[in-house]
């Protein structure tokens, strides 16, 4: 076993003669794994029907005698120019109408029949000729399904969702008491008279948004499987497709238990201070999505990307430090995109682990650096790869309320993905490990759970989130939770549904967002807020994002509003409940608030704390299996304070010193 160490890897781009010159660089780079043909459907099939392996062939067998094994990709996420000539019905279209073009990628309609049986004869042809390839451990469909065209509204895409709303609802009618169509005259007589939510002169139905959310999702999901189900039938080796970590248009619930591995591409910017605790959160989703087991990061960018106003270079030791966050939070496997970087095309400015400056530079020397390292750390005896990382705490994710919270039309401006990371920062902040859940699982493995603005909830969900908090766990309700049901019908009588508000002892009478311009909206920096107090969450709180008026009927008031109307009434309450507790938090408190308010939490909750493992500031710490991950994202240097070894330098790690940057991967 090994912690695989490479990337994308386009040999298609460059004269044979680099080819050889690639593997000797990557046996003394430490590269393990490279993927291979990701967009290469025009050198594979150059004109319908007819293919060209023999380059392929030619690769494949040239990384096998250098031993490097080989992610081999479906090629499938790019289609060539000539499919859009003999059939510009695949060609994707937008919500206001216009046909996209080609000369960029991923310009295919994902309910295109026509799209979808060239695609399948391509992975037929690659899994008939390499399903049997030595070098092959694993195959890779598609690429970043729905990073450009994530919905499409074209006459097949709308034929698509009309029988995939038939099949959903049964009948028509049904169909008009979910969507609610007796408002605005919207009701149907036939699912031929539905299409997609196209741009319209107002708000368009917010459950036909929702449900074209889910449709789009799984539109790609059936693209994903279809190539799956030809892999299958050859060859039994694992299959994963690239995730992009928070992505809101595609339901990675729906999708994780279809791979056989959760992999991830997370391109954080190097100049943001935000971007190691957005990290680990990114890192700790892609654990969860797999149910605990090891992930692999598919891309990350050696050092600048090409797609932000301004690229800038990841620091010195930025890569290696963010690279073991995610062998730290569970991935057993460390890619880039790319290889080689480009000398032409659109991602030619995107750095790769051979720079533009060839082996001379820091970025190559980093990549070997860190090749070597974790060369060093594979295999059992480390304790490293396939180990779990435990967690206590656990935030439930819903990309129902993701959708439906953001819509036009709601109370307020909501950042689902915002609130999450609030929430997932106070406790990583403490020390804690944080999984995600989905509302409707297990819970029972969890001392703590949060449901923040967990806006649709089914009754199921109401009713397991409940349960929860009454067979002994501590539950968190946060603002515009269960507001509506799966159809976005609202849940009356108090929001929340009857088994939340039993188990809370409040109900919501109303909603009161903080008044006033939102600066940050505008670029000034300021959100508008509400006065917070209470002893929970320290001094000078305030609340920003959402408010509510808050019903106490049997509940403990924990913190109260003093702005404005909603002075004196509730924020925060608690209410035993069986044999656990049920909290609410009707706002978003400051970061500083929200982290006093979570070690609180987690107090009530019987979640200790770590032990600090170092000085200085923003030092993260993690635990896997019986290995401690210390990275210092600070900018001065930290202490470690841990006993045992550190597996990198082979010294005694307490009293260690680490530098920005620097890594220690400490065994008691």
């Amino acid at each position: 076993m090994t912690i695989w160490y490479g990337g994308d890897y386009n040999p298609e781009q460059w004269p044979r003669e680099v080819w050889n010159e690639d593997v000797a660089l990557m046996q003394r780079g430490g590269i393990s794994l490279a993927t291979v043909g990701v967009f290469s459907w025009a050198r594979l099939e150059p004109r319908p029907g007819e293919y060209d392996f023999g380059w392929l062939d030619d690769v494949l067998d040239t990384l096998h005698a250098g031993g490097v094994r080989v992610d081999l990709a479906t090629a499938t996420a790019s289609p060539p120019p000539w499919l859009a000539k003999l059939h510009p019905e695949t060609l994707p279209v937008t919500e206001q109408g216009v046909r996209l073009a080609v000369g960029s990628r991923q310009q295919y309609c994902p309910s295109s029949p026509v799209y979808r049986s060239y695609a399948k004869r391509l992975v037929e042809q690659l899994v008939q000729r390499y399903a049997g390839h030595p070098a092959l451990e694993l195959w890779h469909v598609n690429n970043e399904y729905g990073c450009h065209v994530s919905r499409c509204y074209c006459e097949a895409s709308a034929d698509a969702f009309r029988a995939w709303l038939e099949a959903r609802y049964g009948t028509v009618e049904e169909l008009n008491r979910a969507w609610g169509t007796a408002f605005w005259s919207q009701r149907y007589d036939a699912f031929d008279e539905v299409s997609p939510p196209s741009a319209a002169p107002s708000f368009r139905n917010p459950t036909q948004l929702l449900d074209f959310d889910r449709f789009s999702s799984d539109e790609l999901m059936a693209c994903y499987s279809a190539e799956v189900e030809v892999i299958r039938a050859a060859s039994e080796l694992p299959i994963t497709t690239n995730f992009m970590g928070f992505f809101k248009p595609v339901d990675y619930w729906k999708w994780a238990p279809l791979v056989d591995i959760v992999s991830d591409d997370a391109y954080p910017d190097p100049v943001d201070p935000v971007s190691p605790a957005y990290g680990a959160m990114e890192r700790d989703l892609m654990r969860s999505l797999g149910g605990g087991k090891p992930w692999i990061l598919m891309e990350q960018a050696p050092s600048a990307v090409n797609w932000r106003p301004r690229n800038a270079p990841k620091a010195p030791g930025q890569m290696r430090a963010w690279s073991y966050q995610c062998v730290g939070r569970g991935a057993d496997g460390i890619l880039f995109f790319q290889w080689r970087q480009s000398a032409a095309g659109s991602e030619k400015f995107h750095s790769g682990m051979v720079p533009h400056g060839g082996t001379d530079t820091r970025v190559w020397r980093e990549i070997a650096q860190l090749g070597g390292e974790l060369r060093d750390l594979s295999g059992p005896e480390r304790g490293v790869e396939g180990g779990r990382v435990p967690a206590a705490v656990a935030i439930a994710l819903d990309w129902d309320s993701w959708w439906a919270i953001e819509q036009p039309a709601s109370p307020t401006t909501v950042s689902y993905r915002h609130v999450l990371f609030a929430w997932h920062r106070a406790f990583t902040s403490l020390g804690h490990t944080v999984d995600f859940v989905r509302a409707d699982a297990d819970l029972s493995g969890y001392r703590l759970v949060v449901a923040p603005a967990h806006f649709v909830a089914t009754d199921a969900q109401v009713d397991g989130l409940a349960a929860y908090a009454a067979g002994g766990g501590t539950l968190v309700a946060g603002f515009g939770t269960a507001i509506t049901d799966e159809h976005l019908h609202v849940r009356l009588g108090g929001y929340l549904g009857q088994p939340l508000r039993d188990a809370l002892g409040v109900w919501i009478e109303e909603f009161a967002p903080p008044a006033g311009p939102d600066l940050e909206a505008t670029g000034g920096g300021a959100v508008p807020t509400v006065g917070l107090s209470g002893e929970v969450l320290g001094a000078d709180a305030t609340g920003s994002t959402w408010a509510e008026v808050v019903r106490v009927t049997d509940a403990e008031v924990r913190a109260t509003f003093t702005d404005g109307a909603l002075a004196g009434s509730p924020a925060i309450t608690r209410r035993a409940t069986g044999e656990g507790a049920a909290w609410y938090v009707a706002t978003l408190p400051d970061p500083e608030s929200l982290r006093a308010l979570a070690e609180a939490l987690a107090s009530d909750a019987g979640v200790e704390a770590p032990e600090p493992a170092a000085t200085g500031d923003e030092v993260e710490t993690v635990r896997r299996g019986d290995v401690t991950f210390v990275i210092n994202h600070g900018a001065s240097v930290a202490r470690v304070l841990l006993s045992g070894t550190d597996l990198l330098t082979g010294s005694a790690a307490e009293g260690l010193v680490l530098a920005p940057n620097d890594v220690a991967i400490v065994r008691p």
